[in-house]
C-alpha cells in the first residue's frame, strides 16, 4: 500500500455504502478516497499489505491520517471486504506510471491482499486468498470492460519503490483463468547478460523496448538505477526464478515474448535486440533498429 500522489478534492467522511461486487462480504468505509476527475477505471492494480496482520492493514487503511486506502482488502480466508466504492479515486498507487498513464490511481481499482511481505519471508499465498482474488478481478473486468492485460503489479506501476505482490504470487494461475498478460518464463541459463553501469546502443534498444511494454524509464543508453529497478520488476512478475536486476537472455527473451503476445506480431519485425549468447561478441557489437514509436527524447523522463 502506499499514500495518495497528489492532494485530492472532494474527500469523503466514511459513510455507508452497498458493495459493488456481489462477492463483497463487507463493506467498511475508508475515508481515503477522492474524486476520479472524470476518469474511468480501466485497470486493476494487485497489491499486498506488507503488515503483520489484516486487522492492521485495515485500521491503517481506514485511518484519515494515513492518507493511503484501496478499493477492496483479501482476506486469507478468501473474505472480501471493500472499503472505497469503486466510483472513488482510492489512494493506493501513489506516484505510479503504465503505458503512458501518470495518474494510476484516477483510472485503476486497487485490491490489496493481507500478506506480511518479504520481511515475514514471502509466504506462500493461500489458496482461499487466491480464488477469492481470481473470482473478484474475473468480476471487476466482466462489469467494467478492463482487458486482461490491464491486470498490474503494484511494483509494474512503481518499480522503483514498491515490490508487491512479490515474486511467489502465482500469476501463472490468474493467467488461466483470463487474467493478466503471461508466457511461460524463458528458462535462466548462463550467458551473457547486461547490467548496472554499461551503456550504449544495446542499452538504449532494451530500455526502449521496456517502455513499449509499459514501464517508465527513460532512453538513456547507460544502464543505470532506474532500469536495474526496471528490470527487477519486470522479473519478480514474468520471470521470477532469478529476480537480480540483471537483464539476460531469459529475461530478454520473455520480455520479447510478452510484447509478440500482446501485440500478436514477432518482435525481431520490430525492433532487434539481441539475447547474450555464446555467439554474441559483445553488447557494443549491437546494432539496434528501434521502432519510431521508441523515439523518445533521451533523459526526458517518462513518469
Amino acid at each position: 500500500m502506499t499514500s495518495k500522489s497528489m492532494q485530492d478534492d472532494g474527500a469523503k467522511q466514511p459513510e455507508t455504502f452497498t458493495g459493488d461486487s456481489p462477492l463483497v462480504k463487507e463493506v467498511r468505509p475508508s475515508p481515503n478516497h477522492g474524486d476520479r476527475k472524470g476518469r474511468q477505471p480501466d485497470a486493476i492494480i494487485l497489491h499486498h499489505t506488507a503488515m503483520a496482520s489484516g486487522e492492521a492493514a485495515l485500521e491503517r487503511l481506514c485511518d484519515p491520517a494515513s492518507e493511503v486506502s484501496a478499493h477492496y482488502l483479501i482476506w486469507e480466508d478468501g473474505r472480501i471486504t471493500q472499503l472505497v466504492p469503486e466510483h472513488r479515486r482510492a489512494w493506493h498507487a501513489g506516484r505510479s506510471y503504465w503505458g503512458g498513464e501518470r495518474d494510476m490511481n484516477s483510472v485503476s481499482i486497487g485490491i490489496e491482499l493481507v500478506h506480511p511481505g518479504p520481511e515475514a519471508g514471502d509466504p506462500p499465498y493461500p489458496e482461499a486468498q487466491i480464488a477469492a482474488t481470481i473470482a473478484l478481478c474475473l468480476d471487476i473486468m466482466n462489469r467494467r470492460s478492463i482487458s486482461p492485460i490491464r491486470v498490474l503489479a503494484h511494483s509494474d506501476i512503481a518499480p522503483d519503490r514498491k515490490d508487491d505482490p512479490s515474486a511467489h504470487f502465482p500469476w501463472a494461475r490468474l493467467a488461466d483463468a483470463g487474467i493478466g498478460l503471461y508466457v511461460p518464463p524463458v528458462p535462466v541459463t548462463d550467458g551473457p547478460r547486461y547490467e548496472s553501469g554499461e551503456h550504449g546502443q544495446h542499452i538504449e534498444t532494451l530500455q526502449s523496448l521496456f517502455a513499449i511494454f509499459g514501464f517508465g524509464l527513460t532512453i538513456t543508453n547507460l544502464y543505470g538505477v532506474k532500469t536495474e529497478a526496471v528490470v527487477r520488476a519486470f522479473q519478480r512478475h514474468f520471470r521470477p526464478a532469478l529476480v537480480d536486476g540483471v537483464a539476460d537472455g531469459s529475461t530478454i527473451e520473455t520480455l520479447k515474448a510478452l510484447l509478440a503476445a500482446r501485440s500478436g506480431a514477432s518482435m525481431r519485425s520490430q525492433a532487434e535486440v539481441p539475447t547474450p549468447d555464446s555467439t554474441t561478441p559483445s553488447p557494443e557489437a549491437v546494432v539496434a533498429d528501434i521502432p519510431d514509436q521508441t523515439q523518445v527524447q533521451r533523459g526526458r523522463w517518462l513518469n
